[in-house]
């Protein structure tokens, strides 16, 4: 088994979030991912499976519909499996472990686009290779959704973050909000509330397991379409991910739902900076309502 590992949204391998790239993972079983990913360290791992190698049923990732299966896959593209592991558990989508296969795979077999069934559904991934030389991927996500945040498991969030309701967007009221993965929505009044993140890690995981929360997305907005993010992530084994494409399409499907930004608009997501690994994330929101939330970025080797 080879194991890449590149960071994503970015262009400096001293910035953006790092994930192991695993290319062929052919007869791989989920023993053996899951130790993978736990040892390889990073947010996450992603597992590139052909579908002609099959998933057993108890994988439990349904059929992309709409996807027929390749014999083969094309140098250029094709039908994908992936599976998501975090050092402690299997998620269902992670978009930066996305980018930073599809950035991987173009590198090796040339740009193009690779349909991925995730356990969360289809998604496709377009990859293309910008004047530099450089790869960039946009993937577009599943049909985004948002749910109520409960009073109780609000304040919950809260009293483990040692945030207040005063410290908190009046203009962005807190949500859930699924684009692959569910993330709650909770916007910080200024940047300073959000730069000092230190919050009590297993009050946390309680309602985040509660609620099959991936990470807690925490968000400033400092202008119309800039925002910083930062994402807890104690679900995962990691207290922090440094960029988190899942929850930046969340972001996007839950402005649209909420009127929020005039689509189509085009966003950008700035996470990673207070942790000394910036990165650049960004997204685009179309005006149909429903329709996937598209995220892009570049992504470069470590090591």
């Amino acid at each position: 088994m080879e194991i890449l590992r590149y960071a994503a949204f970015t262009s400096d391998p001293a910035g953006g979030n790092p994930a192991g790239v695993v290319l062929d993972a052919s007869g791989i079983d989920d023993a053996t991912m899951a130790a993978t990913a736990a040892e390889v360290g990073f947010s996450e791992t992603a597992f590139l499976i052909p579908p002609a190698a099959g998933i057993p049923p108890a994988a439990g990732i349904p059929p992309a519909a709409g996807m027929p299966a390749a014999d083969g896959v094309p140098s250029a593209g094709g039908e994908w499996t992936v599976r998501y592991f975090s050092p402690l558990m299997e998620v269902p989508f992670c978009g930066h472990a996305t980018i930073a296969t599809a950035v991987a795979y173009a590198r090796r077999h040339g740009p193009g686009t690779l349909l991925l069934r995730t356990r969360s559904g289809p998604v496709e991934v377009t990859t293309t290779r910008t004047a530099d030389g450089a790869v960039q991927a946009t993937l577009v996500s599943v049909p985004p959704r948002t749910a109520p945040v409960s009073d109780g498991d609000l304040a919950e969030t809260l009293s483990a973050l040692g945030w207040s309701v005063d410290d908190l967007d009046p203009t962005m009221p807190p949500r859930a909000a699924f684009a692959g993965a569910w993330h709650p929505i909770i916007a910080a009044a200024t940047r300073a509330r959000l730069a000092a993140l230190d919050y009590d890690g297993p009050a946390l995981l309680k309602v985040m397991k509660r609620n099959d929360w991936a990470t807690v997305n925490l968000v400033w907005r400092e202008s119309a379409d800039l925002f910083h993010a930062r994402n807890p992530f104690p679900t995962g084994g990691v207290v922090e991910d440094p960029a988190t494409g899942a929850a930046a399409a969340a972001l996007g499907g839950y402005l649209r739902e909420l009127a929020l930004v005039r689509p189509p608009a085009r966003l950008t997501v700035r996470q990673g900076d207070d942790l000394g690994r910036p990165g650049t994330i960004v997204v685009d929101v179309p005006a149909e309502p429903g329709s996937g939330i598209a995220v892009s970025g570049t992504a470069v080797q470590l090591g």
